[in-house]
Order: C-alpha cells, then sequence, then structure tokens
C-alpha cells in the first residue's frame, strides 16, 4: 500500500479509545457533544470554503445534481448538524440501562444491562454531514468510530473533523474517539474491511455499488443501509386533496434522498381525478413520469403531465432525482405484491380513509417504515426524535430503520451471586 495515513495506527487507538469511552460518564460525553455544536456554530466560514471545494471539484468533474445536493454543507444543513448534537446531549444515556433483571431459584440475580459495541466503521459518500451525526450518535452511546468518506467530500471532512477533535480536546476525552480516515485512497477501504480484530462493525452509506462491495469483503460483521425504493400507494378510498399533497411530497421535497418516493401506485378507480390534480403541480416541480401503459393513456398531453413509457428496470430504479415511476392497479392485493416485488425494504406509504385497508398495510408491507397517510419522506432520525441518526438499516438483525443511541449498543449478561456453585 502507497498510502501515507497509517491506517493500522489509526484503528488501533481507536480500539484503546473505545475502552475510555465506554466507562465515561454522561456528564463528560455530554459536554464534548456541546462542544462540538458550539465548535459547528463559530467555525461556520471555514466549513463553507471547505464546502465550496468540493462543490466546485465535482461540478467539474461531472457530479450528477443530486449528488451535488448531497454534498453541500448549506448554512441550514450547519445548523441542523449542530441542532442534532444537541438533541443528542438531551436523549438518555443508554449505556448501564437495565434490559431486564431476575432472581432465580438458588440466589443468583441475573440482568442484562446495554453496553457500547465497541470500534464501529462508517464508510459512506458525498453527504460530509454523516461525519457529525455519526461521530455524535458514536460518541454518547459509549463507542469509538473510524470515518472514512469519500473523495468528493475530503475538504468538507476534513474541516468538520477538526472541529470534533478540538472538542474532544476540550472535554478530555480521546482523539482517536472520532478517528477521521485523511486519505481518498481507495485500498484504505479494502484494508479497513479486513480488520475484524479491532473494528467490530461496519456500516456503508451510498450507493448500490458501495453497498455491494462492503458486502462481498468485507469481514467485519455489514449493517447494511441500502438503497431506497420506496413506494407509495393511492388507495381507492382517499382524500384526493391530501393524497395529491403528500405524493408530491414524498417525490419533490428533496428527490435526491433514500426516503423519497421513486414509484407511485394509483388505484384504477381513482387514478383519472387524481392524476387530473397531481399531474400539472408534477410537471411544475420539472417531475418525469415513467408510466404503465393504463397511466400513459391517463396522462394525457391535456393533464400537462411529462410521461414517458416505462421500461421493466424502472421498477427496480433507484433515481434520486425528479424521474418517477407511476402505475395503475386494480386492487391493494396488487400494490402489496409489486411492493414485495420491487421494494427495498426501505419506507413504504398507503394514503387510504379505510381504516381496515390501512392495518392490513401496515400488517403485510415488509420495511423497515410502514406509513399511513404521510410522506415517506420523514423516515429520518432527526425526524423520528433520535437526534440523529447513523443511518437507515434496512437490515432484520440487529437494528432496523433510523439508528439511534440505542441501535449502537449491545447487551450483556450481569450476574450477581454469594458464593453459588452449578452441582
Amino acid at each position: 500500500m502507497n498510502s501515507a495515513f497509517d491506517l493500522d495506527a489509526a484503528v488501533t487507538g481507536a480500539a484503546r479509545a473505545a475502552r475510555t469511552l465506554a466507562c465515561a460518564s454522561s456528564a463528560v460525553k455530554d459536554a464534548a457533544l456541546a462542544a462540538m455544536a458550539a465548535g459547528l456554530d463559530a467555525a461556520r466560514p471555514a466549513l463553507r470554503d471547505a464546502n465550496e471545494r468540493d462543490l466546485a471539484a465535482g461540478r467539474e468533474s461531472g457530479l450528477s445534481a443530486a449528488m451535488l445536493d448531497r454534498l453541500a454543507l448549506t448554512e441550514v444543513r450547519i445548523t441542523a448538524m449542530a441542532e442534532g448534537l444537541r438533541q443528542i446531549v438531551a436523549l438518555p444515556d443508554p449505556v448501564g440501562r437495565v434490559v431486564s433483571q431476575g432472581l432465580r431459584p438458588n440466589g443468583l440475580e441475573i440482568g442484562r444491562v446495554r453496553t457500547p459495541i465497541g470500534v464501529i466503521g462508517i464508510i459512506y459518500e458525498s453527504r460530509p454531514n454523516v461525519t457529525v451525526d455519526a461521530a455524535g450518535l458514536c460518541l454518547k452511546s459509549g463507542n469509538a468510530v473510524v470515518l472514512r468518506g469519500g473523495s468528493e467530500a475530503i475538504h468538507s471532512n476534513r474541516a468538520l473533523a477538526r472541529v470534533l477533535a478540538q472538542a474532544l480536546d476540550e472535554t478530555g476525552l480521546p482523539r482517536a474517539a472520532i478517528t477521521f480516515v485523511d486519505d481518498p485512497d481507495r485500498a484504505l477501504v479494502m484494508q479497513l474491511l479486513k480488520m475484524d480484530d479491532r473494528i467490530d462493525v461496519i456500516i456503508p452509506r451510498g450507493g448500490e455499488g458501495l453497498i455491494r462491495f462492503v458486502m462481498e469483503n468485507a469481514t467485519i460483521p455489514v449493517i447494511k443501509h441500502d438503497k431506497g425504493l420506496c413506494h407509495t400507494y393511492v388507495d381507492r378510498h382517499v382524500d384526493l386533496e391530501m393524497a395529491v399533497e403528500v405524493a408530491l411530497n414524498a417525490k419533490v421535497q428533496r428527490p435526491g434522498t433514500c426516503n423519497a418516493m421513486e414509484t407511485l401506485l394509483v388505484h384504477v378507480q381513482v387514478a383519472e381525478p387524481f392524476f387530473r390534480a397531481f399531474a400539472p403541480r408534477a410537471r411544475a416541480a420539472g417531475v418525469i413520469i415513467h408510466g404503465c401503459k393504463r397511466s400513459c393513456a391517463l396522462l394525457t398531453p391535456t393533464m400537462g403531465a411529462a410521461v414517458v413509457p416505462a421500461a421493466t428496470a424502472d421498477w427496480d430504479t433507484e433515481w434520486l432525482d425528479l424521474n418517477l415511476n407511476v402505475r395503475v392497479v386494480d386492487s391493494l392485493e396488487i400494490a402489496i405484491d409489486h411492493i414485495a416485488s420491487h421494494g427495498s425494504n426501505h419506507s413504504e406509504a398507503i394514503l387510504t380513509a379505510d381504516y381496515d385497508r390501512a392495518r392490513r398495510f401496515l400488517r403485510e408491507v415488509d420495511a423497515a417504515a410502514v406509513y399511513v397517510n404521510a410522506s415517506t419522506r420523514f423516515t429520518d432520525g432527526f425526524e423520528f426524535g433520535l437526534g440523529a441518526e447513523i443511518g437507515i438499516s434496512t437490515n432484520k438483525l440487529h437494528a432496523r430503520g433510523p439508528m439511534g443511541l440505542e441501535d449502537l449498543t449491545t447487551t450483556k449478561y450481569v450476574i450477581l451471586g454469594n458464593g453459588q456453585i452449578r452441582k
């Protein structure tokens, strides 16, 4: 390896720091988080300057509009990062929380308590806010973190890492508790994925290619944060005005995110009136509809829709932009089957006024987040009251959905006795 960055030494330092952090008091951890939030506020000009270097390089290299949106550190997003850290301070510390406790007939008192996982590796692309969100959540939950961001955000991440390191210094916690891999050399990712002797779990956040690469090469357990093929189903029993507002929000509010709607399913009995209200506003927002045959027949130019026939591959495409798949369906059953065939177990929604059909959708749809009469854009740790999120897990084991503090802990048994022996 030709990299100047000593990853082996850095991860060894993180493993040592994890032992210190696991025993740190809530007060010390909260003080560090508060210092990080204050540091972000103070460093706004430097953060914006560093981010502009990344954005300029991204525009020059031809990054898509969605990627540039993910990369941008606006004033609003810096404020959100700082606020997220302050929300984490306000949350209860999960470390040491008693999950269960009981007394055995032989006098042994057996309990389960929450404990940090240890060292968490985060490999991510584009979004520099992940640097802060991941660091804050790992710190509060007593874990050391090794952060490896994408080369497209290297200047932004370096600037953020300096703020985080300063906060650790101010509060007496080891700098290695938040280890930033300050080298874009891709060979370091492969090396990182093999460090199962010191890293306890890897969490990849990014495109399908990154997720697949990590899954195929890691010798460390992986919590997968896969693509978001999110659906919204407009039922035949529905308030059409509400349905139009929710569907538009799910697609256009921020289309480059994994919780944005990629496919809209509409019951045939309400398709025509729904499209008549939805299509002009979708076109005004820049949405291009990839429609099934019946959608294309109904979404005539007189409705003001921009429509192209959907290709077979479109139903499995995470657009991350203003393209939208639309299918007219004959029943709730067909909608659920479509989601089962093409969804990524991320976020799915039904818009309906029928209680029984809503309950059936909640029961039968297999996803990390299932909604009734609300936008899938809410699948987010901040919106769920977690302060921030380490990501949105599409795994079924250990954690699922937006991952907050509790999801970054495991449990251990604590057994108290007074001389018992097994016979």
